[in-house]
């Protein structure tokens, strides 16, 4: 393994069944279920004009200018997040997480900025933010499913504070040769789905996605509504008029029987399972189960005992007004997968093409990380994000214990702020001296070494771990490198976003600047686009309108 250091579908599913029957232009969409005529169910925030607490649940009672000021309800749903502190090394000395390839948090961000709202605190999960974007890491050298990076440079928001940069990069995928693939498209057609950033948006998205498969590939279509129904059976991949024909036949109409979907999209993917081969349900939504079985803990046992044998999810949410964010964060998670956030078209094309192989194609599961750090260098740190992937230090040598996946290509950063010895910690209140016992540091202790990193892994098809393991020692006389600082900026614009205690220093000057230090060639320009998007934060942000409410 090569480590490279760096210092520094009621009536409903009739409605999408029979669709080919309607003409042109015609629709048999219903007003959404939250009670929103389907015009302004794309959350035409822009309209937005005041808005109200309403709930602890990220619930908000907006009053839109459209309708003569008439009350609409906004039932976005996020996970409250309880920011990490500071930990000190001598009573903590490991940290232990799963690692996150989620980046729905970056694109749902953007697009309440886009909008001119303020995003909700706990919309901003800011792992998910810095792995939005692919990072220059080295390929893995021989067998190994992934190269690891590690970095160490000054905190850009606290010149007392260090910033440790650590990376793995996925091994690549050749499309031309990837294993046959078994697709099925959970596609949601309820009423909610009625609004132009919704199915419209989603038929876009997979056509897409189609587009790039082949006779190795079979696709079938599972939709619901007030009930699931098998809309295409399983059809060769080449086969892309027909395929095409059957997405662009779905409309929206009825309530959401969300629970009832998934058990007929897995009992599909089941029937066509292909040994070897990519098994994936991709279920696009915008997370509002509201008939059926519905309770997050059904749904994830369900979704677990799928994963087992061998059919893995891909979540990916749309739209505004109603988007259960923290629902279908925790049922990809559950179902080896990874929940991304489409807010447009190129979005689409990011995930379903540009990503394609690391969308689809896992080369390691339940990836977790242990650092274990000197106490004769670090006083105290800190992980910057992945607060719902921490992990108890026993759980890393548990091969029972679930965690993240790593897809074809991808890469997976974490950062950590630490506080040398010396430098007066920040801890908060420490405990009283042990009575009996007393620290004793080993000899390695005295190495230089700042930190140990484990990585454990298994195979995509494996049941046992696999072990990694690299140290850190500081060179100060390497210079970060640009995704170290670009990394940097997207966490201390994130901790802004937060409005985080951690937050030092930085603002938003500070952001751009060490962004377009950061920004590199960007073939895609995706880091670019950050940069826009925090300088349109920057124009907004004495004006702009307040989102759904923070728990």
């Amino acid at each position: 393994m090569q480590t490279l250091l760096r210092s520094f579908v009621a009536g409903g599913l009739a409605a999408v069944l029979f669709a080919a029957c309607t003409s042109p232009g015609q629709t048999t969409s219903e007003p959404g279920t939250n009670g929103m005529p389907p015009e302004l169910e794309a959350g035409d925030l822009g309209m937005t004009s005041a808005a109200a607490v309403a709930g602890k649940t990220g619930q908000r009672l907006a009053f839109s200018q459209a309708y003569g000021g008439a009350p609409v309800w906004n039932t976005e749903n996020y996970a409250q997040i309880e920011e990490n502190g500071f930990r000190m090394v001598t009573e903590h000395p490991l940290s232990t997480f799963s690692i996150d390839v989620d980046a729905a948090s970056y694109s749902n961000v953007r697009r309440f900025i886009d909008s001119g709202q303020r995003p909700p605190k706990d919309a901003v999960r800011i792992e998910e933010m810095i792995n939005y974007f692919a990072y220059d890491y080295p390929d893995p050298q021989g067998e190994a499913p992934f190269s690891t990076v590690m970095e160490i440079g000054r905190a850009p928001w606290n010149a007392n504070h260090q910033l440790v940069h650590v990376g793995i990069k996925g091994g690549t995928l050749d499309l031309v040769g990837r294993p046959a693939t078994n697709l099925v498209f959970l596609l949601d057609v309820s009423g909610s789905m009625s609004s132009p950033d919704k199915l419209p948006l989603l038929k876009k998205a997979f056509s897409m996605l189609v587009r790039e498969l082949d006779e190795n590939d079979r696709v079938s279509i599972v939709v619901y509504a007030g009930a699931a129904g098998l809309v295409l059976p399983p059809t060769s991949g080449d086969q892309k008029g027909t395929i095409l024909e059957a997405l662009g036949r779905l409309e929206a109409g009825g309530s959401t029987a969300g629970a009832a979907g998934i058990q007929l999209a897995y009992q599909t993917a089941g029937e066509q399972f292909i040994q070897g081969g990519i098994n994936r349900v991709i279920l696009a939504t915008d997370g509002d189960f509201n008939v059926g079985v519905s309770s997050d803990a059904e749904l994830v046992r369900m979704i677990e005992s799928r994963r087992e044998e061998g059919t893995f999810l891909t979540v990916l949410g749309f739209g505004t007004g109603n988007l259960k964010d923290s629902r279908m964060e925790q049922v990809a998670n559950h179902g080896n997968g990874n929940y991304y956030y489409i807010d447009g078209e190129l979005e689409a094309r990011k995930v379903l093409v540009n990503e394609l192989g690391g969308t689809l194609h896992t080369i390691a599961k339940d990836v977790k990380l242990q650092v274990e750090f000197n106490p004769a260098v670090v006083a105290s740190y800190r992980l910057i994000g992945y607060e719902n992937r921490l992990l108890a230090s026993e759980d890393f040598n548990d091969d029972e214990k679930d965690a993240g996946e790593l897809g074809a290509g991808h890469t997976v950063t974490a950062l950590y702020e630490v506080v040398p010895v010396g430098v007066e910690a920040s801890s908060g209140p420490a405990v009283d001296d042990l009575r009996y016992q007393t620290p004793q540091l080993t000899g390695l202790a005295q190495s230089g070494e700042m930190l140990t990193l484990k990585l454990r892994y298994k195979e995509p098809e494996a049941e046992e771990s696999l072990l990694q393991t690299h140290h850190l020692t500081p060179d100060p006389t390497l210079s970060p490198s640009r995704d170290f600082v670009f990394s940097a900026a997207v966490a201390a614009f994130g901790m802004i976003l937060r409005d985080s205690e951690h937050r030092g220093a930085t603002d938003v000057a500070q952001v751009l600047k060490l962004a377009r230090l950061g920004q590199g060639e960007d073939l895609h320009g995706y880091r670019g686009d950050f940069v826009r998007m925090v300088e349109r934060y920057r124009e907004k942000n004495e004006s702009w309108t307040q989102g759904p409410a923070d728990d």
